[in-house]
């Protein structure tokens, strides 16, 4: 009967197992899952096929998927295994705040049949933040007469993380005065610093404190807080609140100036030192300050900015009332408002950007960046449409993950030189009724690529040069412009050197590689060279390199620098002197001799005018001014002299005229004599003369054909582009009763002067770079007064 009552029981007891765990498999249908938050992507949390029974083979087939909430992308499901693991990282914090437990729920489906399974993911928190204060120092007046055991309530350290890994411990500093209390209101604990020894302000008047407040986490983390103790005297009695924690709740974007809450604190103490006002203490966060106002003499708290569930949804304010004694005194209370949560949040754009500054030569489909879209309103109210700017060569690709796209380009960027930079925007609308908009504008900047060489204005460059030039000094500048930009545009000249005498000119010259100005090394001559040319190369700093090169056609231009030569009558140790004798019986206009000399100078540098300096008889003797024969001017007579000295006067025709002087020696002698004389003196002389003839027709010879060269380089040039010259003839007497000649004329802004005793109407002009100028018989007509250059 035992036995059978014993195997009665037994039953029972193991119906009771059976059934009471088929109702447990029912309540751990929802499965709950704890990760760390900052956990590596890739992180496993738990086996989701496996918890639920289900068989790994058939996943795939029956899509089995998560499908719920805007969290979704935290976590992802293997279809192969059934695994759950972290899609990207966790941050706890910036997720749930505050709040104690963090929880992520997810909807899992599975098809054919139809599942729906809900799992819960608890972020538990990790120590990752240390504790910290709102101010770095804290300044505390307490009377001398305080009594022992007085507390001041110190800042709370505020720790975003929570249970043991936030604030746990405070230390404060060894001290001879004073204590520290800890005290637990609500969730948070508040320190207070305890008199414990009184004060005595003659002996000290301040005291520096360290308070440090240190977590529960592994490896703890702490902060610290200076404190400043200033002793002052007298008021001893506090305010006191009629509560120490007061609680209000709030819906969100409620209208500015409503009424939060009212505290009241009051005073024992009499007069002044009994009238409280009201402040917010110094450890509330700073954005209080912008979202609640205080009263200070009702203790009235009110609404004064936006409130927003979504940014906050508890707020704690710390709350202190203080007497106007001397010194005054304070205590605080606490003050917890509760936000309550409504419909009203808008489309968030999010813009990942790869890059907002794309090559001018992208290729169609390049991605510029990855746009996502959130809505944290649900259902029709959450789902987002977006779209794109127009007349933009960009367009939003949308992704297989639901609200998220790429901005890619749409077609060739157009040159940069054309476009530089585009303004995309992007509007989000999501489906609820009536629609909330969002709206995020780009900005995308082409970038150069160097596909400009650089370009000079004009070429060939003409440059004009006098000789003489000072060594070392600038001639010459050149330019070229790039239409690229930075080191695509930056631009540096150099000197292309070949063979020849062009290189050995273009080796006189060095150019400053960044600014073009080009500098000649050596003074150069007109009589030596006249004209060359030399290659500037202009390289930009782009990768690959683009240049191009300039020619420099060189123009020396004369200067009236060689003092004419003499070339008879030279004596035979080297002076410009000689003798002449003449039979006394000769008439008038008999040559006596004739000077020779000869200007290594062109044009009027070059022209040489010959004149009398000294004669003994200026009756007896004439100079040709111009050809530079001696002539006699009358027949000689008994009562002349037969001795008689001339002194003639070579000039040329420069601004600065140069002179050379020769001595003449005339002697007249009787008939006989001066035929015996002759014919000796006249072979001699002829001799000579020959020489002389022959070296002055060569050096004559070759200054004339370099000189028609240049002549002929410059009249080419000139009739190469439009002149703009106009000029004036002009006609005067010099002192000694001579025409001279000169033309004023006009080119551009400037104004030139030629003056010559033997210019003609219808001579050319050609300016130089300073004011110097050649004159040339050519192509010219006189018209009413006036030279004018034709085109």
């Amino acid at each position: 009967m035992v036995s059978l009552l014993y195997r009665e029981k037994h039953l029972f007891t193991l119906t009771v197992l059976c059934f009471l765990l088929c109702f447990w498999q029912q309540l751990s249908a929802q499965i709950r899952y704890f990760v760390p938050e900052e956990v590596k992507e890739g992180s496993v949390v738990g086996n989701i096929a496996k918890d639920l029974g289900l068989d790994v083979n058939t996943l795939m087939d029956r899509r089995f998927r998560i499908v719920s909430g805007s969290d979704e992308a935290l976590f992802m499901v293997n279809q192969n295994n059934g695994v759950l693991y972290v899609q990207r990282k966790i941050d706890r914090e910036a997720l749930c705040e505050s709040i104690g437990a963090c929880l992520i729920n997810l909807k899992i489906v599975a098809e054919n049949p139809l599942e729906l399974h809900y799992i819960v993911v608890e972020i538990t928190d990790v120590n990752d933040h240390s504790p910290t204060f709102t101010e770095k120092e804290k300044r505390l007046e307490i009377s001398e007469n305080t009594l022992q055991g007085t507390r001041f309530q110190l800042q709370v350290a505020r720790d975003p993380d929570i249970g043991s890994n936030s604030v746990r411990l405070y230390k404060l500093s060894q001290n001879e005065h004073f204590d520290l209390e800890i005290r637990d209101r609500a969730e948070d604990k508040l320190p207070f610093l305890v008199l414990q020894k009184p004060l005595d302000r003659e002996h000290k008047a301040e005291h520096n404190l360290t308070l440090t407040a240190i977590d529960g986490g592994n490896p703890q983390r702490s902060g610290t807080l200076n404190i400043t103790v200033f002793v002052l005297d007298v008021n001893d009695n506090r305010p006191f609140f009629s509560q120490d924690v007061y609680s209000s709740t709030l819906h969100e974007n409620v209208q500015i100036g409503t009424l939060v809450i009212k505290v009241m604190a009051s005073d024992s103490d009499y007069g002044p030192n009994g009238e409280v006002s009201y402040t917010f203490g110094g450890d509330n966060n700073e954005n209080i300050f912008h979202i609640f106002g205080l009263n200070r003499l009702t203790g009235e708290i009110r609404v004064i900015g936006e409130v927003d569930f979504e940014k906050n949804s508890v707020y704690k304010l710390d709350i202190q009332a203080i007497d106007n004694g001397q010194p005054p005194l304070n205590t605080d209370c606490r003050v917890i408002i509760k936000i309550l949560d409504l419909n009203d949040n808008e489309p968030i754009i999010d813009v990942t950007s790869l890059s907002n500054v794309v090559p001018e030569d992208s290729k169609p489909g390049t991605v510029i960046s990855l746009i996502s879209v959130t809505d944290r309103d649900s259902g029709v109210n959450g789902k987002v449409v977006c779209s794109l700017s127009e007349n933009v060569p960009f367009e939003l690709k949308q992704s297989v993950q639901e609200n998220i796209y790429s901005l890619v380009t749409k077609g060739n960027l157009d040159h940069r030189e054309l476009v530089s930079e585009y303004d995309i925007k992007i509007t989000a609308t999501d489906l609820g009724n009536p629609s909330l908009s969002a709206y995020k504008t780009m900005f995308v900047q082409v970038s150069d690529v160097n596909d400009n060489i650089p370009e000079f204005s004009s070429n060939p460059l003409e440059l004009y040069l006098t000789e003489n030039n000072s060594p070392g000094a600038s001639i010459f500048s050149v330019s070229a412009s790039d239409k690229d930009i930075n080191e695509n545009a930056a631009i540096t000249y150099h000197i292309l050197r070949g063979g020849g005498i062009q290189n050995d000119m273009a080796s006189a010259l060095n150019i400053n590689s960044e600014t073009g100005v080009i500098h000649a090394l050596k003074s150069f001559d007109f009589e030596s060279v006249k004209t060359f040319q030399f290659h500037v190369l202009a390289t930009d700093s782009g990768t690959p390199s683009l240049s191009s090169n300039v020619t420099v056609n060189v123009f020396i231009l004369d200067q009236n620098d060689n003092v004419p030569v003499i070339l008879y009558p030279v004596s035979a140790n080297g002076s410009a002197e000689g003798v002449e004798e003449i039979p006394r019986n000769v008439n008038a206009g008999h040559l006596v001799t004739k000077v020779r000399a000869y200007d290594a100078d062109i044009g009027y540098n070059g022209w040489l005018l010959f004149s009398l300096q000294e004669v003994s008889d200026h009756s007896l003797f004439g100079l040709d001014r111009y050809t530079g024969q001696i002539r006699t001017l009358r027949s000689f007579t008994e009562t002349d002299e037969a001795l008689h000295k001339l002194l003639i006067l070579v000039k040329d025709n420069g601004n600065i005229s140069l002179s050379a002087t020769a001595t003449v020696i005339v002697k007249v002698v009787e008939p006989k004599e001066a035929f015996a004389a002759s014919d000796i003196k006249n072979s001699v002389k002829d001799e000579e003369e020959n020489n002389m003839t022959f070296y002055l027709i060569i050096t004559l010879g070759s200054v004339s054909v370099l000189f028609v060269i240049s002549i002929i380089v410059l009249i080419v040039m000139q009739c190469s582009k439009p002149t703009d010259y106009s000029a004036t003839y002009l006609q005067d007497t010099n002192y000694d009763g001579t025409l001279c000649h000169s033309i004023q004329y006009r080119s551009g802004d400037k104004r030139y002067m030629l003056v010559g005793p033997r210019m003609s109407i219808g001579s050319t002009i050609v300016p130089g770079s300073n004011g110097n100028t050649l004159v040339i018989p050519d192509r010219r007509r006189r018209d009413s007064g006036e030279v004018r250059i034709e085109d």
